[in-house]
């Protein structure tokens, strides 16, 4: 391993950690097949109404615990776990939930926009990660960006279009600092191709890759930020989109990998 000036480039290709999610958890029968939703409220709500069993439990004395939950859909049995916020948070439980078992994966949620002609809850297929995190360096050599999985983006494409579903494809910008999200870093993305930002797609591809996963993405816009000014769109979200989107996403699980 070379030295490098910047720590987070000295990628170690060494597959063995010193922690590793086989410590914490135990390998248990869970479905292959599991919904990746970063809609918490939507997976509080359908756990009330009794769609949602638990399966496992991880415990934690900082955060409330992990929950992996069982969905039976069109005779199909699906887990359904919450990435949680931001790039190591979703990272690391998508590795809980590769160590439980689950194998292939969609992730759904939404996103900031780059480009205004992007309507709320329009739906976007990210081909590509821009690495604007940090997460994902520790999983993959430190390249620019890092790209979806083809075969699976293909599938998505396939089944929204005999849906008759507009949708979008594309380049997303992953970052961590959407606090730092600035007209010269937006004017920059825009101009690599970015139509979308959001905070974990780079780190989820990476982990996907290393643990030889499947996993898709899809996206639904949220607030504008190609402007000189943010442009929350508060006024055209809809509550019960989200738990659509969700049922939407299990029937591309059950058409993608069944």
């Amino acid at each position: 391993m070379s030295s490098i000036n910047y720590p987070i480039l000295e990628f170690d290709s060494n597959k063995k950690a010193i922690i590793d999610p086989s410590l914490i958890i135990e390998k248990k029968e869970v479905p292959e097949i599991c919904i990746f939703p970063f809609y918490y409220h939507v997976i509080q709500q359908l756990s009330k109404e009794g769609f949602l069993e638990e399966i496992a439990r991880i415990e934690s004395t900082i955060t409330p615990p992990i929950t992996l939950y069982g969905l039976l859909h069109n005779g199909k049995r699906l887990a359904v776990i919450t990435p949680g916020l931001g790039a190591p948070f979703a990272a690391g439980n998508l590795e809980l939930a590769i160590a439980l078992g689950c194998r292939k994966f969609i992730v759904i949620g939404s996103c900031g926009v780059l480009d205004s002609e992007i309507l709320t809850n329009q739906f976007i297929i990210p081909t590509s990660a821009i690495r604007d995190e940090g997460t994902s360096y520790h999983y993959i050599p430190p390249f620019r960006e890092i790209k979806a999985d083809s075969e699976i983006v293909e599938k998505m494409q396939s089944f929204l279009f005999k849906k008759k579903i507009k949708y979008q494809v594309g380049k997303t910008w992953t970052t961590d600092g959407f606090f730092r999200e600035t007209y010269g870093k937006i004017q920059r993305r825009i101009a690599e191709g970015a139509i979308i930002v959001e905070m974990e797609a780079a780190a989820l591809f990476a982990v996907a890759q290393f643990r030889n996963v499947r996993l898709g993405y899809i996206l639904a816009g949220g607030d504008d930020v190609s402007g000189l000014t943010w442009d929350r769109r508060l006024k055209m979200r809809s509550v019960d989109f989200y738990e659509k989107f969700f049922w939407l996403s299990a029937d591309i699980c059950i058409e993608l990998f069944s």
